[in-house]
């Protein structure tokens, strides 16, 4: 049923035929007044007597007598005209709950009325209830099938229209219900939403006043259904709109009290199925939309206790403002699904404000990957090699494979914009088998010439989570012939910590290949040391943003000292990420750390050019092993 409460009229005499209509809401706080067979329907019929019920009657005395009949009841909310030609203005303007309609009036006939509110897709259901002196049979069948929902001859029983009434407003709520609110959480659903939303935006007269819109994703869901069941995520579903409405309480009081935003307006909805909506109209200062996000996201910092289980969920927040970002309610709705993807892609917990930009690198995004799939058919796609080196000799052991793109039109591709894209696509497959097999025969080239390298390749989740990592590797040895102990695939702990038991297995099956195991991005994801002595592990590599604080920063100090302590304790090599200058080689040294690679020694590079690397330091060796003369 609408939400919004009508303004009352200031009462007086008697409207005249010719008067606009009356609305009228009576004291709400008044004892209602009730019938003994109302007083045992409080229950289920309690809240329909809050509906706005408006009457269409060229007879004054009868709008009055009805609205009396009513009121004893406990009804409050009524529209009221003489002018059957105002109908649909004030169905607009009102949007009642069901029409109380004579058919027989001056200048326009009920028949018509009805035909007119018909017509219109939104009010197809408006219950519509006929009040008429017409006796002849064949008027009541023409307005039933013309969609009345019913039919009541005048003069009216007050029992009867009371009892009428009253279930034909219990049965509209069922349907609204239905129709406009998602039966897992009970809030209104995205048809309702965009109804209110567009009623707000087209009430929103004031320039200087702004909307957000916020599209909040719930991350990772589909993990909580495959693990824990539908029943717990429809559980946790419902918790989660339990939290919003209170966040969405918290958001209203926080505007009124710290921003002075004193016409602030909230409204919440579940709008897809991890998916809810949360818009807050009629902000003075659209700056004050971030204060609305922080709030949110603190409010998904707790846990949620679901059917015995304590659940961690985060959430990914787009926002798109009105006028800012768009006029209407579609393009509103659209900008702010675009921004939640885009804060997706940051990863999980991040928000995303929509800005015309963003519209322009969405369309560029879909350029790039229609390009990308041709990449590899095309040869555009190359493999390049970051040297890894001792700390200890300061020897070139080993070398991490890299995908590089050169573009016919944009020349060298960034990774960090086509990575993401491959990665959302699901193109990273293809293209990370390929590398594996690029990185596989340049290793054999390697060990054919007696070179004791080893190749670390990086493994996708979309890899990973299929076992096609598995599959790929066997080919390659069988297909390559090399040393599988020189090959190192490299995974992240986000990637092994979202299935542990399935990462235990599947890399279990890939070491028992002879293929060593490393974790990329140390301490990047879950920051967790315990979890390591569970997995079948070879190498850990500590993130570049730890290695960058050092020597000068204490916490980086004790960070990177904790993992490499813990991970010896473990037997696992430590390789340090991002080395760029000679003071941070030398913290490493000191504390004992096993390798590094990064722009002081070298950056990725062709394996023609990291060829030459191994050449020069072969000569050094040779120089510093010969005599001076």
């Amino acid at each position: 049923m609408p939400d919004q409460e009508h303004q009352v009229v200031a009462s007086g005499p008697a409207p005249t035929p010719r008067e606009v209509a009356n609305v009228r809401d009576t004291d709400p706080d008044a004892p209602l007044p009730r019938s003994p067979d109302e007083r045992s329907a409080d229950g289920p019929f309690a809240a329909i007597r809050l509906a706005t019920i408006l009457m269409v009657d060229d007879d004054n005395v009868m709008l009055l007598a009805v609205e009396a009949f009513l009121d004893a009841v406990g009804y409050r909310k009524f529209v009221t005209t003489t002018d059957p030609t105002e109908t649909l203005a004030l169905v607009d303007k009102h949007r009642p709950d069901v029409l109380l309609l004579d058919l027989v009036m001056p200048g326009m006939s009920g028949f018509d009325v009805m035909a007119q509110v018909r017509a219109r897709d939104e009010y197809r259901f408006l219950p519509i209830i006929v009040l008429s002196g017409e006796t002849d049979p064949a008027a009541r069948l023409r307005a039933l099938e013309m969609g009345a929902t019913d039919f009541l001859m005048k003069p009216v029983d007050p029992s009867e229209l009371q009892l009428r009434v009253r279930n034909t407003l219990a049965f509209k709520a069922y349907q609204d219900r239905l129709a406009d609110y998602m039966p897992v959480t009970g809030l209104r659903n995205r048809r309702r939403f965009e109804m209110d939303l567009r009623q707000m935006l087209g009430e929103t007269s004031d320039s200087t006043a702004s909307c957000a819109l916020l599209n909040i994703d719930i991350d990772r869901f589909k993990h909580v259904n495959d693990t824990l069941g539908y029943r717990v995520g429809d559980a946790l579903l419902d918790a989660i709109a339990r939290r919003i409405e209170r966040l969405a309480h918290d958001v209203e009081a926080g505007l009124i009290a710290a921003a002075g935003e004193t016409d602030v307006r909230v409204n919440i909805a579940h709008i897809s199925g991890n998916g809810f909506g949360l818009l807050v109209a009629c902000l003075r200062d659209a700056g004050n939309a971030e204060r609305v996000v922080r709030t949110v996201l603190k409010g998904f910092a707790a846990p949620f206790e679901v059917d015995g289980h304590e659940v961690f969920v985060t959430a990914s927040i787009g926002i798109s403002l009105h006028p800012l970002d768009a006029k209407d309610a579609d393009d509103l709705l659209t900008h702010a699904e675009m921004a939640m993807y885009q804060a997706k892609r940051k990863g999980r917990g991040h928000h995303e404000f929509y800005s015309q930009e963003f519209n322009a690198r969405a369309a560029e995004r879909g350029s790039l990957e229609a390009d990308l799939r041709r990449a590899i058919e095309r040869s555009e796609l190359e493999v390049y090699y970051q040297p890894k080196l001792c700390i200890a000799s300061g020897r070139v052991i080993g070398a991490e494979a890299l995908v590089r793109w050169h573009h016919p039109r944009l020349g060298m591709v960034s990774p960090v914009r086509f990575i993401p894209i491959a990665e959302e696509s699901g193109l990273i497959v293809d293209i990370g088998r390929w590398v594996l097999y690029e990185a596989g025969r340049q290793l054999k080239k390697w060990q054919k010439q007696g070179l004791g390298l080893s190749v670390s390749v990086n493994v996708s989740a979309a890899q990973f989570t299929r076992s096609a990592i598995l599959r790929d590797v066997r080919q390659l040895l069988s297909a390559a012939g090399i040393d599988p102990a020189a090959l190192v695939l490299e995974v992240t702990e986000s990637l092994l910590m979202s299935n542990i038991d399935e990462a235990v297995a599947l890399l279990k099956a890939v070491r028992a290949l002879g293929v060593r195991i490393s974790v990329d991005d140390f301490g990047t994801g879950y920051s967790s040391l315990g979890y390591l002595r569970w997995l079948p592990l070879d190498e850990l590599k500590i993130d570049r943003s730890f290695v960058m604080g050092l020597p000068g920063e204490k916490d980086s100090i004790a960070i990177v000292n904790a993992v490499i302590a813990m991970a010896h304790a473990l037997n696992l090599e430590v390789v340090a990420e991002g080395v760029e200058t000679a003071e941070q080689l030398d913290a490493l040294k000191g504390m004992r750390c096993d390798e590094f690679q990064g722009y002081l020694c070298s950056p990725p590079v062709p394996a023609a050019k990291f060829a030459q690397l191994l050449d020069a330091q072969t000569a050094q060796r040779l120089d510093a092993a010969t005599p001076p003369a």
